[in-house]
């Protein structure tokens, strides 16, 4: 097992740990609780409900890839399945700080791109920031999302940001996590950029209409990919790439796999990924291979 996955245990309560452990040690265990492991572990461990997510924060930012500010964060969120996805933050060296991924954003993205249509509640072990308070008033649940932090009462989305800015300010419809009705296609591709176009259509861009997605081959052969989040803010928008990365992180891979990369977007879009998806790329390895496709 990962030492970062053993130390995590050994801050939990005995009855959890003993039940996460064989769980972490199987190479199927893809950073997520299904609602029965859940209630399991509430019996077996006697905890509320409330109290056994704080007590596997320490799980969640043992994800953490924090190279620069060696400061781990962790978020649990729960899908409107009832299943729970953990997420820890992202940092990325030699490139601005504006590649960062947040906890928050790594656990929704975790979720939004494993199939939830929804959040039904997220739990921090740090108060969310602005930026990521921003980022969930993008989601279809931000009405009735509800925020959990250790030693605090529950509370909603719109008690940490209140008179917030949206996507109805804008007059927009869509949310993030909604069901996409997209349908891009490139069969004659190669099987990177078609996990880039899967990803693609998932995409949430209806600000720039730049619909996006990334996959990322491993040497192991496994693929992963990730969808364009984007934000009436702006800048909490999520780009395509580092939706990709949270996929790989939390399939507990690591970046020194990946040895190629596929980005999909559209040609009438209003932005491109192309030029920050390389440099990012860079930071980690500047052999690999990016295809890029536009449709």
């Amino acid at each position: 097992m990962d030492a970062r996955f053993s130390h995590a245990l050994e801050q939990m309560p005995p009855a959890v740990a003993d039940y996460l452990r064989p769980l972490l040690q199987s190479e199927q265990f893809d950073g997520t609780l299904s609602a029965q492991q859940f209630s399991e572990l509430k019996d077996l461990s006697c905890l509320s409900d409330k109290e056994l997510r704080v007590r596997l924060l320490p799980l969640a930012a043992a994800y953490s890839y924090t190279p620069i500010s060696h400061f781990n964060v962790g978020a649990i969120c729960r899908g409107v399945s009832g299943r729970l996805y953990f997420g820890g933050n992202i940092e990325f060296s030699t490139v601005q700080l504006g590649q960062t991924v947040h906890a928050e954003q790594c656990a929704i993205s975790h979720a939004w791109m494993k199939g939830e249509h929804g959040v039904k509640d997220i739990t921090v072990n740090y108060s969310p920031c602005g930026h990521c308070r921003q980022f969930m008033n993008e989601l279809s649940t931000a009405e009735a999302l509800r925020i959990q932090l250790p030693e605090r009462q529950e509370q909603s989305l719109q008690y940490y940001l209140p008179e917030s800015f949206g996507p109805k300010d804008l007059d927009i419809d869509a949310r993030l996590m909604k069901p996409s009705s997209l349908h891009y296609q490139a069969p004659d591709k190669s099987d990177v950029l078609r996990k880039a176009v899967e990803a693609m259509n998932k995409s949430h861009a209806p600000y720039t209409h730049n619909h996006s997605g990334v996959a990322l081959l491993l040497n192991d052969g496994s693929i992963y990919n990730g969808a364009y989040a984007e934000n009436a803010a702006f800048n909490p928008s999520l780009p395509p790439l580092q939706v990709a990365l949270i996929q790989v992180l939390m399939a507990s891979k690591h970046f020194t796999q990946i040895v190629q990369a596929g980005l999909a977007e559209t040609e009438t879009g209003i932005i491109s990924h192309y030029s920050a998806t390389r440099t990012t790329l860079d930071s980690i390895n500047s052999d690999i291979l990016l295809e890029y496709l536009m449709l």
